[in-house]
């Protein structure tokens, strides 16, 4: 299963990115039936959830981004995407996104967003 993310980048703070997952590999059922997740990992931290959205769109937001970040999912495009909106040297990470069907969890390799003062 391929993951591709893309969006990532340079931003000033209170700047915003948008983030792209595209699963193309993925058939719609497969893509429809998973829960979506992106995480981050900023430099020398670990790993965190930071939205998840359901494959009834039900979402979750980390505290740190609810009401900055919205996530959403496309399944005939067989893509989900994080809008960051505000954004804060706080915010620099890689961000990643998962795949997780039938208690599998597939991953993207990462795109970085670096968030300038």
């Amino acid at each position: 299963v391929q993951l591709v993310e893309s969006g990532g980048g340079l931003v000033q703070a209170g700047g915003s990115l948008r983030l792209s997952c595209k699963a193309p590999t993925m058939i719609l059922s497969f893509f429809g039936g998973s829960t979506w997740t992106w995480y981050r990992q900023g430099s020398g931290k670990q790993r965190e959830s930071v939205a998840t959205i359901d494959p009834d769109s039900n979402i979750h937001y980390a505290d740190s981004v609810r009401g900055r970040f919205t996530i959403s999912r496309n399944n005939a495009r067989r893509m989900n995407y994080l809008e960051m909106n505000n954004l804060t040297p706080e915010d620099t990470a890689v961000y990643y996104c998962k795949a997780t069907y039938e208690g599998h969890d597939y991953w993207g390799q990462g795109t970085l967003v670096t968030v300038s003062s």
